[in-house]
């Protein structure tokens, strides 16, 4: 089979278009016939700077697993071949990588797919979605009557995030830079739009919540936000943050006794916590697509398999909007 092979760490020339063997699935694993991937900010970061939690050199990377069940290993009883799954799987230490013709995953990760999606659509939702769950659910218990803010809410953890909240009976801002996006994120389903370029954050928690701020503040840009978010959280209010690689003054917590919540996805196949949790998580999110509540935004190019460097180059140019797909099988 073809993969997208990383011979070494930094640039996105570093990849190579490589035949290898097809492997049989062990125990409690299945493999799948790709149709389709998804590029995330993880799979730029491992690529760039490696080697933590990447695989080891040569590494498939692609965490996001779209495809038809080709074969099964010992133990499987939820899936069978000819099933069509999806699901966050791959492409961290100890894990074979999505950027291939076929994924051989934990079958606990996976999920069946949603009926009312393509392939393209489909494979863009997995390590997003899981995150956004993690993040509005599992962590912030957000509620119906909750006041959200959202940073990013064009972007791929943060379309779904403000979907998300929606459909849990959230109130839902979500922070935008152009009028596009803005267009997009009220189509998404979000009540407030604010321009974070222009107005400040004392004036737009003025302006959307009379000066109390939110209840639940979530960084999904990846940083860059906290201490917007601490700003932006009422007293007793949460904050959520999926990156956390970096130094910040806690001090505004301590002053308004905040709780902050750190999401990394992939600490289930890291540590091999729970598999199964994120599979329900998929299970959960495929029903909310199929009654109207969720749907991904796919960025506007198209990449194949051969193209990964390009993908690469494109997320890391922050020109993308909404989810990059690479196109595997027959779409």
């Amino acid at each position: 089979m073809k993969v997208q092979q990383l011979h070494a760490f930094g640039e996105p020339d570093n990849f190579e278009l490589t035949d290898v063997d097809i492997r049989e699935p062990g125990p409690r694993q299945i493999r799948v016939r790709q149709m389709a991937t998804s590029v995330n900010p993880v799979d730029t970061k491992l690529r760039a700077a490696g080697p933590a939690i990447a695989p080891a050199l040569p590494a498939v990377l692609g965490c996001d697993v779209a495809g038809i069940v080709d074969a099964v290993g010992d133990g499987v009883r939820d899936f069978a071949v000819g099933d069509a799954v999806y699901g966050c799987a791959t492409g961290v230490s100890g894990h074979d990588g999505a950027y291939g013709e076929y994924a051989i995953v934990d079958s606990a990760f996976m999920a069946a797919k949603p009926d009312s999606l393509d392939w393209r659509q489909t494979a863009a939702l997995p390590l997003v979605t899981i995150t956004a769950w993690e993040a509005l659910v599992d962590r912030a218990g957000v509620r119906p009557g909750d006041h959200i803010l959202i940073h990013g809410g064009t972007g791929g953890v943060g379309h779904i995030a403000v979907q998300l909240a929606k459909s849990l009976g959230a109130r839902v801002a979500t922070t935008v830079s152009t009028q596009d996006k803005a267009a997009i994120a009220e189509r998404l389903g979000a009540d407030d739009i604010i321009y974070y370029k222009d107005e400040a954050v004392a004036d737009y928690v003025a302006r959307v919540t009379a000066g109390r701020g939110f209840d639940v503040v979530m960084d999904a840009t990846g940083g860059s936000d906290i201490a917007k978010s601490f700003d932006a959280a009422r007293v007793n209010g949460q904050v959520v943050t999926i990156v956390s690689q970096y130094e910040a003054d806690l001090t505004p917590m301590h002053a308004k006794s905040l709780t902050l919540h750190v999401v990394l996805m992939l600490t289930a196949m890291l540590h091999g916590i729970d598999p199964g949790h994120h599979g329900e998580i998929l299970t959960k999110a495929a029903r909310l697509v199929e009654t109207g509540e969720l749907e991904p935004l796919l960025d506007e190019r198209r990449f194949t398999l051969s193209d990964v460097p390009d993908a690469h180059r494109h997320l890391t140019s922050g020109q993308a909007i909404g989810k990059i797909v690479i196109d595997i099988g027959e779409v």
